[in-house]
């Protein structure tokens, strides 16, 4: 792929997990790769900022259930997509990426533009995210197929490539734990919003003698934008079962217990039972009372020692390569 190639990449502007992920993959790619999203972005390519699709229920936004967000009269969405049209035109891409909208993708194709479409776990079957992956030419799944190949997936089987979970903290070696009393928890939070609370967190640290707990991200507790050091730090770590988490808690090793959180599609769900399939963490469906607190990190401990290379089976080593070369495909 020469540096000429041209790529578009639209990242969804919910939380920072897709912009996370974008940029993993386009530091790979030898291509004048640009971003189309409605979050902000101040990375090394160009940026297309597009407008928010604002519209409400009433306003059909399915279509009559063949798509999932389109709603009538919202001038946002027209100005989004004319906007990535205009692009199209002028740009003229060899490929289009896009994680994750469905109109967006079928924008594209309608553009006679080659699609690439990273998919997401949960329950995938319904007939507009089915159309996006038909019409294709290559999907992305950022997990691991051993531990997770849904049905809805396997009829695009030869054209998925299950790349593995894709981090910010891939290449970075695990910092050794330094043992220390009390014992740390980090619970971590994630911009794309979280059912966490710091009261609740306080209140699991009530429940836990002898343990020290720090929340970030979570409703009420400070952001930080590189927290590696700090979940490499801690005893146990806490999270979402979102995907970009998931990734991160792979590359950092530390004995884990996962919250799935409710998500359109049961995505977390799934994300969650693929975790439990590999013994990679302990899943929980709902956050605990303070009692319970106490055994399960215990617990969490105990899987971890049993074998400290099953985060292994998440495959980050090496996934978001595996991305961008499946976008080469497509480009050739």
């Amino acid at each position: 792929m020469s540096a000429r190639t041209v790529v578009g990449y639209y990242a969804h502007h919910q939380g920072r997990g897709h912009l996370s992920r974008a940029e993993a993959i386009i530091a790979r790619l030898d291509a004048d790769v640009t971003v189309l999203s409605s979050a902000e972005y101040d990375g090394p390519a160009s940026y297309v900022p597009l407008p928010l699709d604002e519209g409400a229920p009433e306003d059909r936004p399915d279509a009559g259930g063949a798509l999932h967000w389109a709603p009538l009269g919202s001038s946002g969405l027209r100005a989004r997509m004319a906007r990535i049209v205009t692009w199209i035109e002028h740009a003229r891409p060899a490929a289009f990426v896009v994680d994750v909208s469905v109109e967006v993708a079928l924008l594209a194709r309608l553009c006679g533009v080659p699609t690439v479409v990273v998919a997401m776990p949960g329950d995938r079957s319904d007939g507009p995210h089915q159309m996006a992956y038909r019409a294709a030419d290559r999907i992305v799944a950022a997990w691991p197929r051993e531990l997770y190949e849904p049905d809805w997936l396997r009829e695009h089987a030869g054209r998925t490539a299950y790349v593995g979970g894709i981090s910010r903290f891939a290449g970075r070696p695990a910092l050794p734990l330094e043992a220390g009393d009390p014992k740390r928890v980090v619970v971590l939070g994630g911009q794309g919003g979280t059912s966490i609370t710091r009261a609740a967190v306080e209140r699991a640290a009530a429940g836990t003698p002898g343990w020290e707990w720090t929340a970030l991200g979570v409703a009420g507790a400070p952001w930080v934008t590189d927290p590696f050091a700090t979940l490499c730090a801690a005893d146990v770590v806490v999270a979402a079962a979102g995907q970009s988490s998931v990734a991160d808690l792979a590359v950092v090793r530390r004995p884990t217990v996962v919250l799935c959180e409710r998500r359109p599609y049961d995505e977390q769900l799934a994300t969650g039972a693929a975790l439990e399939r590999g013994g990679l963490a302990t899943v929980l469906r709902q956050w605990p009372a303070p009692e319970q607190w106490p055994g399960l990190l215990e617990a969490a401990i105990r899987q971890a020692s049993a074998d400290s290379s099953r985060w292994d089976q998440w495959r980050t080593d090496g996934a978001a390569e595996r991305a961008a070369a499946a976008i080469r495909e497509v480009v050739r």
